[in-house]
C-alpha cells in the first residue's frame, strides 16, 4: 500500500545579502559557515571553499547530515548569495541569523521554500 507524505522534507532558505564583511576571506567564510551551522543544530560532514583570487569571491559549502549551506561571494559588488537547506530538527532560521550577524549586510532579502510538501509524493508503507 502507498500511502501520501504529509510532512515536509526540509526548509530552504535563498539569501541574498547585500554590503557585507569578509566576502573575499575563504578561511573566515568557513569558519562563520560552521558556527551557522551549529548554531542551527545541524552536524557539518564536510566542507569545501575556493577563493578565487585577484579580488574576487569565494565559493564555498558545508555539507550537512541535514543537507548543506552554500555561499558564493562577489566582492566587487557587495553581494553573497547563500543557500541553506535543512531538514529533521535543525533550524535554518538560526543559521541565517548568525550568518546576518557575523557578515553585517546593510540589506538581506529571503526567499523560504518548503521543499517536499506536495500530494504528488508517496512512500510504500513497510
Amino acid at each position: 500500500m502507498i500511502e501520501p507524505l504529509r510532512h515536509i522534507t526540509g526548509t530552504h532558505l535563498l539569501i541574498d545579502h547585500f554590503g557585507g564583511r569578509f566576502l573575499d576571506d575563504p578561511a573566515r567564510l568557513e569558519a562563520i559557515l560552521r558556527a551557522a551551522a551549529a548554531a542551527a543544530g545541524a552536524t557539518v560532514l564536510s566542507g569545501s571553499f575556493h577563493h578565487f583570487g585577484g579580488g574576487n569571491g569565494v565559493t564555498g559549502v558545508l555539507l550537512l547530515a541535514e543537507s548543506h549551506i552554500s555561499i558564493h561571494t562577489w566582492p566587487e559588488r557587495g553581494f553573497a548569495a547563500i543557500d541553506i537547506f535543512m531538514c529533521g530538527d535543525a533550524n535554518p532560521d538560526k543559521a541565517a541569523g548568525m550568518l546576518k550577524q557575523s557578515l553585517a549586510p546593510r540589506h538581506v532579502e529571503t526567499r523560504r521554500v518548503m521543499r517536499g510538501h506536495s500530494n504528488h509524493f508517496s512512500q510504500p508503507s513497510i
